[in-house]
């Protein structure tokens, strides 16, 4: 698959060095998060954890109330699962990054009830801007990819969730406004 120049790394690209060397839960960065937020009440509710250090794996179940067409997943759910799974990956370099750019390639239909296994990693750093990949599979981790997608990433600082987003919710769940808990 051919990725546009956006989402590609340049060659001078550094390698990423992620910070975390044991398998890890990552858990919710905000408990109303449509992607990983345990309060959200429709949300896709993703656990993500890394096994390496250097990719994310969560799993995603297709429910009602994420379909579009009668009895399929929504294209717009699938690409939000997708911007989840590699905001997480970046977040293994502890630092906050906001999607400037997703690519999304829907593959193959996601039938309602379907445990979506979802991997995403980062695929190089350049100045602020990280590059990443994820894709999603079906009937397991080895199974066919029905969703893929390629970003970018750009890092911001933490200064920029209390200018544009609610100043009292991210101090109420982010003291010291802590990118993840």
């Amino acid at each position: 698959m051919t990725r546009s120049s956006l989402t590609t790394p340049p060659p001078d690209a550094e390698a990423p060095r992620p910070l975390l060397t044991e398998p890890t839960a990552l858990g919710s960065h905000y408990s109303k998060c449509f992607g990983c937020g345990t309060d959200h009440p429709t949300g896709l509710h993703l656990n993500a954890r890394t096994t390496d250090g250097s990719s994310v794996e969560a799993e995603f179940v297709v429910g009602e109330a994420h379909q579009g067409a009668p009895g399929l997943a929504h294209g717009g759910v699938l690409a939000a699962a997708m911007d989840e799974v590699i905001g997480m990956s970046i977040w293994l370099f502890q630092r906050p990054y906001v999607t400037g750019r997703l690519e999304t390639d829907f593959r193959m239909p996601v039938p309602v009830g379907t445990t979506l296994h979802l991997r995403a990693w980062c695929t190089g750093i350049s100045g602020r801007k990280a590059y990443l990949e994820a894709e999603g599979r079906i009937g397991g981790p080895d199974g066919p990819v029905a969703v893929s997608a390629a970003a970018l990433f750009i890092e911001v600082r933490m200064d920029h969730f209390a200018k544009h987003g609610d100043v009292a919710a991210i101090a109420a769940e982010h003291h010291d406004f802590e990118v993840n808990p």
